[in-house]
């Protein structure tokens, strides 16, 4: 086979290594992370930003200016970074590709993130722990990391859930989202989708604070997130079908209760893993102390436990592989005929 287009060719190479390199490496604290930067550049100009925001029509309005200041500045400078690393060495621009898309994806470490979790429930994994209140107290803790619920009250069951909602949500946002933007614009679109994922995580809340500040961010990381949601959703299914998961009433819940969710796009992922564990989704969360009701997704046929976390870090794992195959799949396709 010839490829006639090397720039899509090298493009789906690029998320192969990407990908390689993330399921060896996670994301390890001491390696330099611009997701990490990106949340230190969003909270800097957000101090700045506000105080030229004394009125709610100006808090919006600063809200837009943080999105395209911050969205603008990360995609510019990695463009620009990698134009200028091509022009000196093309070798260096492929590594700095390479290293750009891999701090996109979170494979391994949403699967770190909820093993952690998960094995503080499991004494034998942890000595130092003597299990019933102290490991339960442990594992609210370790959840904090990875939710923006109120921790401090959950139950073991309802710590499960929030891991099993966090995990397939995250296959979207963490995983397939970035894999479709480097196949569509490569490692500087794939950054700023990033950027606008973090904008979201940050200020995107419905609180007093940010329900005008971050009214922008959160409907552009909803508007960004549109597409990627309903693939990943699809991989799941198909990923459901080979590990033999209920993949029918995965799709069947994804029909029925997928809108069942305050976001227009995290319905999607949690409702293909609950139809295909047969568990139930949603209810009441908590944050800053203030219950939060959502509609319930999937139908109560099991209970949450660790096999439920386990079988859904299964899903999100053969998702992702399913989503570099056909991302990079239609790469060469293009490479190939274009």
């Amino acid at each position: 086979m010839s490829f006639s287009n090397p720039i899509t060719y090298h493009l789906s190479l690029i998320i192969l290594f990407a990908y390689l390199l993330d399921l060896m490496l996670g994301d390890p604290t001491w390696l330099p992370h611009p997701v990490r930067w990106i949340g230190r550049y969003i909270a800097l100009l957000e101090n700045t930003v506000r105080k030229f925001t004394k009125t709610p029509t100006a808090e919006k309005i600063g809200g837009v200016f943080l999105f395209l200041i911050v969205v603008g500045t990360v995609f510019g400078l990695t463009w620009f970074l990698l134009y200028f690393t091509y022009r000196l060495l093309p070798i260096a621009y492929s590594l700095s590709s390479i290293f750009i898309a891999y701090t996109t994806l979170s494979i391994k470490s949403l699967h770190q993130e909820a093993r952690s979790v998960i094995h503080a429930l499991i004494p034998p994994f942890h000595p130092l722990l003597k299990g019933g209140d102290g490991g339960v107290a442990e594992a609210r803790k370790r959840l904090s990391h990875i939710v923006g619920r109120d921790t401090q009250n959950l139950s073991e069951e309802e710590i499960y859930r929030a891991v099993v909602e966090t995990v397939a949500e995250n296959t979207s946002d963490g995983i397939i989202a970035p894999l479709f933007y480097l196949a569509l614009g490569g490692p500087a679109l794939a950054i700023a989708y990033k950027a606008v994922n973090t904008l979201d995580s940050m200020v995107g809340y419905k609180s007093e604070r940010y329900k005008n500040f971050g009214w922008f961010s959160a409907r552009m990381d909803d508007v960004a997130n549109f597409i990627p949601a309903r693939i990943t959703a699809v991989l799941m299914v198909i990923a459901c079908f080979i590990l033999r998961f209920d993949w029918k009433n995965s799709l069947k819940i994804i029909w029925r209760d997928s809108r069942n969710h305050p976001s227009p796009n995290a319905g999607y992922p949690e409702a293909a893993a609950a139809g295909a564990l047969g568990l139930q989704l949603g209810g009441t969360n908590y944050y800053f102390g203030a219950p939060h009701h959502r509609p319930l997704i999937g139908n109560k046929d099991n209970k949450f436990t660790i096999e439920s976390v386990k079988d859904t870090v299964k899903i999100m794992r053969l998702a992702a592989f399913l989503g570099v195959v056909l991302f990079s799949g239609f790469l060469l396709i293009i490479s190939s005929y274009i």
